[in-house]
């Protein structure tokens, strides 16, 4: 078999496995968009399935939102705590919980729904990957590098321990790294960190691959660990056109305060993370900036909530009351 017809056997395995993973995008520019190479934004949601047996749908570990322009050649990510107090989109009643909940409540769907109103930015895409899936793309990259920030060992990582300075990671390595967080000192912050130092090596081996059918070798690996709105076509289109998007990426996070919340659900308050209002606004006008888009004041659910708390002091470090009452649909 001649490897011209060998690299087209492959590539068109790939792309029956990756379309069995595709859902529709109800978005009509969702073709267009990527054709165009115009800019656009991708809901990155690692999922706590895949792991010990379990089959539930479960809820979104990891939610990063990414950005990608072109022209500019800048890509952005940043990451949304798991526990940000956010109002579920797309509920018949209202809910305001945990946003790592929309995923489990009502799919990817929900959760690109969710995060595009509490940052008042549109979400174009999503890709979710279970916990077996970030290990076999890992893998599938032949490994990655990255700079360990601090010496550490714990039982996520099996006893592994993680030396300070530049270190290989193998697939079942860079998901103890990226999931360890109660031995950081920055908590679910430094963890959400680790994520992204992981994603963008990823993606840098990624774009690194000198033909297609590599690309589609990456993706065959992970088909049945993942599920998307971005048809395989798309996927080629993003690696031709974008790619040295990736050459200039930046990373952040929406920064939040610790609360006990007391929410309608419950007769007794839990733990959350509350975003103040200019927080949400920095955010906001950073990714649609990184989109093209201008700036626009934040009016949401969740800036209603903060209104009706007016003592909540996002100033402090001790933790504090918040009441999250409901509010007309």
């Amino acid at each position: 078999m001649s490897v011209g017809v060998y690299a087209c056997k492959y590539y068109t395995e790939a792309r029956t496995k990756i379309n069995k993973t595709f859902r529709p995008n109800h978005d009509k520019n969702a073709d267009i968009r990527i054709k165009k190479k115009q800019n656009l934004s991708v809901l990155i949601l690692g999922i706590d399935t895949g792991e010990e047996g379990r089959i539930d749908r479960g809820n979104s570990d990891t939610m990063i939102v990414a950005t990608v322009n072109p022209d500019d050649k800048k890509m952005q990510l940043v990451s949304i705590p798991r526990d940000t107090a956010a109002q579920i989109c797309g509920n018949k009643e209202f809910k305001m919980t945990k946003i790592n909940a929309a995923y489990n409540i009502g799919g990817a769907p929900m959760a690109k729904r969710t995060v595009s109103e509490l940052l008042n930015v549109p979400i174009n895409y999503y890709i979710t990957l279970d916990m077996k899936g970030l290990e076999k793309v890992v893998n599938a990259v032949g490994g990655i590098d990255v700079d360990v920030p601090f010496t550490f060992t714990s039982e996520a990582t099996g006893g592994q321990t993680f030396n300070k300075g530049m270190r290989h990671l193998d697939g079942g390595m860079a998901l103890a790294y990226s999931r360890m967080r109660h031995e950081d000192p920055d908590g679910d912050y430094g963890r959400q960190k680790r994520q992204q130092q992981v994603i963008k090596a990823i993606i840098q081996r990624a774009i690194s691959f000198n033909g297609i059918q590599h690309f589609s070798g990456l993706l065959d690996s992970i088909s049945s660990s993942m599920a998307t709105d971005i048809s395989f076509d798309n996927m080629v289109g993003l690696f031709n056109n974008y790619r040295s998007a990736a050459d200039n990426m930046s990373s952040d996070s929406l920064k939040g305060q610790n609360a006990w919340v007391q929410t309608p659900d419950y007769d007794f308050p839990l733990s959350f993370q509350i975003v103040s209002n200019t927080e949400l606004q920095r955010v906001s006008d950073k990714l649609r900036t990184g989109l093209g888009l201008e700036k626009t004041p934040i009016n949401n659910a969740e800036t209603k909530e903060n209104a009706l708390n007016p003592n909540f002091k996002f100033d402090v470090t001790y933790d504090q009351n918040y009441v999250i009452q409901p509010l007309d649909q």
